[in-house]
């Protein structure tokens, strides 16, 4: 059975269980980009910036990109559908809430814990063009480096579909041109598979935000043995689409009937007698209406991103 919260040391241990190679480098807590360059920016390879976003509906993104490539979080919004000013920095009590990790420490790896099921992951395409690049495992005071290849098989461990964007790409957004992103806000019912446990005693801390610049101390940089890579295994692309109307109305049936029948037991049948279609009634009301809500908007994204106007060209015929 799957871990609810990984330590930096069951994470790495996890990388080798996956045959994952990456090398380890172990340095002094760093809170910025600028910080780490200081102990691995000499070994080549590209130095990753994360940022943990929130939009006004309270889903959450992870942005992962190259520290030279330049995110601008009003056209990153407009292109998920979200207007321009739909993202914002998530608060810091969110980093302990989602990802379970500390300021200075987000990263992509923090998606292995199952509160971060629903985080969307955005990553840079710039990646795809160094050899390797660098991301704290759990811990600002270790930095680890594989490719892309690499990552995307932890990403796909974890049943994560790895998503490339050019981050600094500024397409119009309007009637005819949807929102390019819209498919990858995030839906709230990824698929979450087991993973292989290793114990460990060590706590793990974690990455950065790119929020607050703090002081590091100087320290050699000790880097570790690399693992070597096995063979990939394929694990299947786990967001729902509901672009398809029957799906779409057949998720809201079951979704219905499970609160109908959690209702209809024989201790609410004597309970409340005559009154238990107003309390069905209103216990549908009250769990179903954000369900409803979060599924329409699922539903309006994947018809966006399949080309979709969704209802902007039907008009309804008013009885006179």
């Amino acid at each position: 059975m799957a871990k609810e919260v990984y330590t930096r040391e069951e994470l790495l241990a996890l990388l080798q269980d996956l045959q994952i190679d990456f090398a380890k480098y172990e340095h002094p807590a760093v809170m910025t980009v600028e910080a780490q360059a200081k102990y691995v920016g000499n070994l080549g390879g590209g130095i990753s910036k994360n940022l943990f976003l929130k939009d006004k509906k309270n889903r959450y993104y992870v942005v992962s990109a190259l520290a030279q490539t330049k995110v601008d979080l009003k056209v990153l919004s407009a292109r998920l559908g979200l207007g321009k000013g739909g993202l914002r920095m998530a608060p810091e009590e969110a980093l302990g809430e989602k990802l379970k990790v500390s300021l200075g420490c987000v990263t992509p790896f923090a998606l292995i814990n199952k509160t971060a099921r629903d985080v969307a992951l955005l990553l840079d395409q710039g990646f795809k063009s160094q050899e390797f690049c660098f991301f704290h495992p759990l811990s600002n005071e270790t930095s680890i480096s594989l490719n892309t290849t690499n990552l995307d098989k932890f990403l796909k461990s974890i049943g994560r579909d790895p998503s490339y964007i050019d981050l600094e790409a500024n397409p119009s957004v309007g009637k005819d041109q949807p929102p390019d992103l819209a498919g990858l806000v995030p839906s709230g019912s990824a698929f979450v598979p087991d993973t292989p446990e290793k114990t460990s005693s060590c706590p793990g801390s974690n990455e950065n935000q790119g929020v607050a610049d703090k002081k590091s101390k100087a320290a050699a940089v000790k880097p570790s043995s690399a693992v070597k890579a096995g063979k990939d295994k394929a694990v299947p692309k786990a967001r729902p689409s509901y672009a398809n109307v029957e799906k779409f109305v057949e998720e809201i049936l079951d979704k219905t009937s499970a609160i109908v029948l959690s209702e209809l037991t024989e201790e609410t049948v004597k309970k409340h007698g005559d009154q238990l279609g107003d309390v069905v009634s209103n216990s549908i009301k009250k769990h179903l209406s954000s369900e409803l809500n979060n599924l329409s908007m699922i539903f309006k994204n994947n018809a966006y991103t399949e080309g979709f106007h969704a209802g902007s060209s039907h008009k309804v015929k008013h009885a006179c």
